[in-house]
């Protein structure tokens, strides 16, 4: 994940009007983080029928309009628009290298927020992507999901950081199979030995939330160990929620090309923004000390 300082909030519009949802969404996210918006115009080739003038004079409104969106939300924030040539999904990743957050509809006009681009920035992007589908609200709790493979301890990091620029609770889910994995990486076995049950399941959710406390104890934390499969969970709590954060694991290669089933399900069916977490690296990792106080300890910048 970013840690550029200054880094700004990205969103990508296509003139649909969930991307405009979007605009507004990124909006509130930049005022909330105090960074700069950066509402961006991914341009492909253009069809031979089209003449430059018309596809320029679109793209300008477009943005126009953006613009005019997101001051309605707030005039608080610095806002650029820029238009950029390529593919969208590639555009918008290769822009992720230097964002706090790239924010993205969850469809589009069958251009820059069309069917899989969604599913590829939130697989490859180096910032969290926010996916903005269902209802934003500005009440409930932020939920994130939490699996026992250390690939959602980044998603515990922003979505404690999220419940704190909110002002709200924190749901931590962990939902198990009764196997020996978990739902959210069904391919990951328990310790060798060990058949996985309820109390194993308990021991894996605290140790994800292990210091929480101490970094953000202006957060309240709520524990729920369900056995059935995450995605319908996290749907489910959607309904409540204002945020859902989830961990993606790391993908390269044709693996990449496809989001985690939770996380796809969510992008889908979810009522609410769903923040996806690209796992890094524990070298690469961002963390925190757990000591500090509220105040002076380190914030993950997203």
């Amino acid at each position: 994940m970013t840690t550029v300082a200054g880094a700004a909030v990205v969103v990508g519009v296509d003139g649909s009007p969930r991307s405009m949802d979007a605009v507004e969404v990124a909006a509130a996210e930049a005022a909330r983080r105090r960074r700069p918006l950066r509402i961006v115009h991914a341009q492909a080739r253009t069809a031979a029928r089209e003449q430059p003038d018309e596809v320029r004079e679109r793209a300008a409104a477009c943005l126009a309009e953006a613009v005019r969106m997101a001051g309605k939300v707030t005039s608080d924030i610095a806002v650029t628009t820029e238009v950029v040539a390529g593919r969208p999904a590639a555009a918008l990743t290769a822009l992720s290298r230097h964002a706090s957050l790239l924010v993205v509809g969850d469809r589009g006009l069958g251009g820059l927020l069309f069917g899989s681009v969604p599913n590829h920035v939130a697989s490859h992007a180096d910032c969290p992507v926010l996916v903005v589908r269902g209802e934003p609200r500005t009440t409930g709790p932020v939920v994130v999901g939490v699996d026992g493979a250390g690939d959602s301890a980044g998603a515990v990091d922003v979505a404690l950081e999220e419940a704190s620029l909110r002002d709200t609770s924190l749901v931590a889910l962990h939902a198990w199979c009764g196997t020996d994995g978990t739902e959210l990486t069904s391919s990951v076995a328990m310790r060798s030995g060990f058949r996985s049950g309820e109390a194993q399941e308990e021991r894996v959710l605290a140790e994800a939330l292990a210091g929480a406390a101490d970094r953000y104890p202006e957060v309240p934390v709520r524990r729920h160990v369900v056995r059935g499969d995450a995605g319908p969970l996290l749907a489910d709590w959607s309904h409540l929620a204002q945020l859902v954060v989830v961990g993606e694991r790391c993908h390269s290669g044709l693996a990449g090309l496809m989001l985690g089933s939770v996380s796809q399900h969510l992008i889908f069916h979810a009522d609410c923004p769903t923040t996806v977490v690209r796992a890094v690296p524990p070298a690469g990792r961002l963390g925190f000390s757990g000591s500090g106080s509220a105040s002076s300890r380190p914030r993950l910048r997203v």
